[in-house]
């Protein structure tokens, strides 16, 4: 993450082995551990657009974010999922959060055009209160009306 001189080392696919897990994937769907989730399948944010990544993060927060925000917007009432992960292939930092939306990469979040293994359910996460999800969905709006709703894919 960071190197001796205190400045973080960006992960990118030549350069990503110093990140280690575990690494989740929050998402709308239910699995089965050994599945392998592969990109090339709708977005669970923009209707209509095929994603030609797959994304995680080390973070159960961020992940959380993922499997609530991925249900709500396909209407349904369940919190969705959270799965840890095993990248098998490289990866690197997430171009929509990393030094756009967020210095750094608090999120932890990455990306990469390989499969993640599914390993296990987390069956024990705390979800985000409704109020906290609520504004979040409604900023999402906000932005899609604005047209700056943009995922870098």
């Amino acid at each position: 993450m960071n190197d001796s001189a205190g400045e973080r080392r960006m992960v990118t696919f030549d350069d990503y082995g110093h990140i280690a897990g575990p690494f989740y994937h929050g998402t709308k769907s239910e699995v089965e551990v050994g599945t392998e989730l592969v990109a090339g399948f709708g977005s669970n944010f923009q209707a209509g657009r095929v994603s030609n990544n797959i994304y995680f993060t080390a973070l159960v927060d961020t992940a959380a974010w993922g499997a609530e925000l991925a249900s709500a917007l396909a209407g349904n009432p369940d919190r969705g999922h959270i799965y840890v992960v095993e990248p098998l292939g490289p990866f690197e930092d997430d171009p929509n959060v990393t030094d756009k939306r967020f210095p750094g990469n608090p999120t932890q979040s990455y990306r990469t055009r390989h499969p993640l293994r599914v390993v296990e359910e987390l069956a024990d996460w705390d979800g985000h209160e409704p109020d906290a999800l609520a504004r979040m969905l409604d900023h999402l709006a906000q932005l899609r009306e604005q047209g700056l709703d943009v995922i870098e894919d």
